[in-house]
C-alpha cells in the first residue's frame, strides 16, 4: 500500500481501537493514525506468529488484524499507565 493509503488505514483502525477502548477523548487524529499503523504492525506480526496471513491490503480483514493490534497496543499503554 502507497503511504496515503496507510495514513488512511491507519486512522481508521485507530479510531476503531480507540472507541473500542474507550481512550477516544484522550486521542486526536494523529495519535488515532499511528496507534492504527503500529496496530496494524502488532496485529499482522500476531497473525503470522500464530500461522494465519498478516495484514494483506485494504481490506475488512486487513482492517480487522489492525484494529485488533491496535487494541492489544492501547490495552499495553493501559497496563503501563
Amino acid at each position: 500500500m502507497g503511504i496515503i493509503l496507510w495514513i488512511i488505514f491507519g486512522g481508521i483502525a485507530g479510531w476503531l481501537a480507540s472507541l473500542v477502548m474507550s481512550t477516544s477523548r484522550s486521542q486526536g487524529i494523529f495519535t488515532n493514525i499511528i496507534v492504527g499503523v503500529v496496530g496494524a504492525l502488532i496485529g499482522g506480526a500476531l497473525f503470522s506468529f500464530l500461522g494465519g496471513t498478516g495484514v494483506t491490503g485494504f481490506n475488512i480483514y486487513s482492517l480487522l488484524i489492525a484494529v485488533l493490534g491496535a487494541i492489544v497496543l492501547l490495552w499495553f499503554i493501559k497496563l503501563i499507565r
